[in-house]
């Protein structure tokens, strides 16, 4: 990845995640409980964004799989969708035409310091090479809506069940 393309993608994920930060920075009266248990309305919004997110790569991996371009490209937050156009078809984008995307899996969703962090492992074929790829979406919203704030190679292990 060139040097400017890495500054694009950085400016863009920084103003698509501007909101969120100062969203944050907010006086928030319901930390929870006094016996420090997290309230019913906290527990809300956790469930919705880790559902929202889910939904959001579930939609990008399907996209992914059935080479599906515009689909893919629907699921990112705008500022990184210029930068998709230019990289998806390229020879070592997401939807190259040599890539074929036999199984991808969401691996694991969870609250991360820029959005939810949605884990997923992508088994790629290229030719007679097949090769299983960890990556990690950062999923943000956007007014209403959800959508793909970052996408990097790794991802978080998954969590025990009854994990927060």
């Amino acid at each position: 990845m060139g040097q400017q393309h890495r500054r694009v993608v950085t400016v863009a994920v920084v103003l698509a995640l501007l909101p969120v930060a100062l969203t944050a920075c907010g006086d928030d009266k319901s930390a929870g409980s006094a016996d420090g248990s997290a309230s019913a309305t906290q527990q809300a919004p956790a469930q919705e964004a880790a559902t929202k997110s889910r939904e959001r790569v579930q939609a990008y991996l399907e996209a992914l799989a059935a080479r599906d371009v515009a689909a893919g490209r629907s699921q990112l937050c705008a500022p990184l969708q210029a930068a998709f156009d230019t990289a998806a078809t390229g020879p070592n984008g997401d939807f190259a035409d040599h890539f074929t995307v036999s199984r991808a899996t969401i691996t694991d969703v969870r609250t991360g310091p820029r959005g939810q962090e949605v884990s997923a492992s992508i088994t790629v074929a290229a030719g007679s090479e097949t090769a299983t790829r960890a990556l990690l979406f950062t999923v943000t919203r956007t007014g209403a809506d959800w959508c793909i704030a970052g996408e990097a190679q790794g991802g978080n292990s998954a969590q025990p069940a009854g994990t927060p």
